[in-house]
């Protein structure tokens, strides 16, 4: 087997990332996925009907739309249309007006009424800031901030919406419910400081790059990220499980888009007995159970302006998010979890087929957790669109324990690939002053399990190839990561 520079395990959008990163340094880069497809979380494909396109796991993507990595790598020309729809995201609740995040800022302060004077003193300041914003929280601790007013401007808001204070800092129930809705997307007690970064980020994007859904689904990154991985002369093996890290003597440097769970299955022995301890005390968060439903017609939310949102969240009041959300977290299955609904319709038309429409969801539960999820799901959504359930076609669902089957870096069922603590969301998978090296001489982990952390932003595979370059080559300014025309020589 001839030598190359990178083997990189794993074509999730970190995998992928990576690989393109080291590719256009001139890097000769290999990658393995044991699944005959790529895409990791960014995978799409019919399932009931051939006509309709589901997103199996990732299918809203605010980051795509904000990180730096995708800034740079420039989704749009590429022909990946990020379609938005009008409402980022909508927070039913029972007898009374939804909670609705317009993706104009003024349209939701409006909607807000007595708290919109709150809401946009609250966002606009991020708004005003929000690459820098973006860039801090997704640095993964690299290097001095950009934008230096970013810190000054986040943390204050920090402290208020990611402690106990969040509760009295809005009027109404749309609003507290509305901003810890997204705060729940963190997948952990609430409140924390770390679900409140989580709702300051997401919440502020919903009002400016937005809460977007690919054309033709989530699958259409991963496909445009490998294009350019392949026109720079790299290679992707799929149908390839990596089991042992001999299996890579012929590359340079490897990188694992792995949990360290994965980590240690490929690497074993070889790692010294205090890194493993160490590893042995990274934590995984609560489980995701994914239900994916076919039907009939647009879901029938009591209030209708719901189904012109994107995305939808089930949780009730901000006081019983509060109280699932760290029931959950502790271990205790209940049977009204929090769910994220999206309705990919609302802004890719083309996903469907006359009478035929995909719906997407998530239901947080303990990790581990055995249940399927399809009737969790289905009573959530019934209980804020009655008759929901009389349009379904067809369902299929799979629980947070058979997750980590079809995806190894969700162990249990998580998809944030690790608890989402204030010190791990920070310091994963171990606290050391390069995140992405391991003991091992040119192992590197590239994975969410990295930071800054779970989401499709594509950073923890671009930081980890950056260290490579910088510790392996030298290089220390970043490769140009835009789309460019590559010359041949015509005979």
């Amino acid at each position: 087997m001839s030598h190359i520079d990178a083997a990189i395990v794993g074509t999730g959008p970190n995998g992928l990332a990576a690989a393109v990163t080291l590719a256009r340094a001139g890097l000769r880069v290999e990658l393995y996925e044991a699944w005959d497809e790529i895409g990791g979380g960014l995978r799409s494909k019919p399932l009931f009907d051939d006509d309709v396109v589901h997103d199996i796991c990732a299918a809203v993507h605010p980051m795509a739309a904000a990180s730096r990595f995708f800034r740079e790598f420039d989704l749009a020309a590429r022909g990946v249309e990020l379609l938005h729809p009008e409402i980022s995201y909508a927070h039913p609740l029972d007898g009374t007006r939804a909670g609705l995040a317009f993706r104009d800022l003024d349209a939701t302060c409006e909607h807000l009424e007595v708290d919109g004077a709150r809401w946009r003193a609250t966002m606009k300041p991020l708004l005003d800031h929000s690459a820098g914003v973006v860039d801090l929280i997704l640095s993964g601790r690299s290097g001095i901030p950009r934008d230096l007013l970013a810190p000054f401007v986040l943390a204050p808001r920090l402290l208020a919406h990611g402690s106990p204070l969040a509760s009295g800092l809005f009027r109404t129930e749309q609003a507290r419910s509305l901003l810890t809705g997204v705060a729940a997307h963190a997948v952990g007690r609430l409140p924390s400081l770390a679900a409140g970064a989580v709702a300051l980020l997401l919440g502020h994007l919903a009002h400016s790059t937005g809460w977007p859904i690919p054309r033709g689904g989530s699958g259409r990154i991963a496909q445009a990220m490998a294009d350019d991985i392949t026109a720079h002369d790299g290679t992707i093996h799929t149908e390839r499980h990596i089991s042992d890290l001999r299996e890579l003597d012929h590359a340079g440097t490897v990188l694992l888009d792995t949990s360290p769970k994965g980590l240690v299955r490929i690497v074993g022995a070889a790692l010294p007995a205090r890194y493993l301890r160490r590893l042995d005390r990274f934590r995984y968060g609560p489980g995701a159970a994914k239900v994916d439903f076919l039907v009939s017609e647009p879901i029938p939310w009591a209030d209708p302006e719901v189904g012109r949102a994107g995305t939808i969240h089930l949780g009730g009041t901000q006081r019983e998010m509060f109280r699932q959300e760290t029931l959950t977290a502790k271990g205790i299955a209940t049977a009204e979890p929090f769910v994220l609904v999206v309705d990919p319709m609302t802004a890719d038309p083309s996903r469907g087929a006359p009478g035929k429409r995909p719906v997407w969801a998530y239901a947080h539960v303990p990790n581990g957790d055995t249940r399927d999820p399809v009737e969790l799901v289905r009573t959530r959504i019934e209980r804020y669109a009655p008759g929901f359930t009389d349009t379904i076609l067809a369902q299929q669902g799979i629980s947070a324990s058979a997750y980590e089957t079809y995806n190894p870096n969700y162990v249990g069922g998580d998809i944030a690939s690790g608890a989402m603590t204030l010190a791990q969301s920070i310091l994963r998978p171990v606290a050391q002053i390069d995140p992405y090296r391991t003991p091992l001489p040119d192992v590197y982990l590239c994975s969410a399990s990295t930071p800054p952390g779970p989401s499709v932003h594509g950073m923890s595979g671009y930081l980890a190839a950056l260290s490579v370059l910088r510790r392996k080559y030298g290089i220390r300014t970043p490769p140009s990561l835009a789309p460019r025309r590559r010359s041949h020589t015509h005979q």
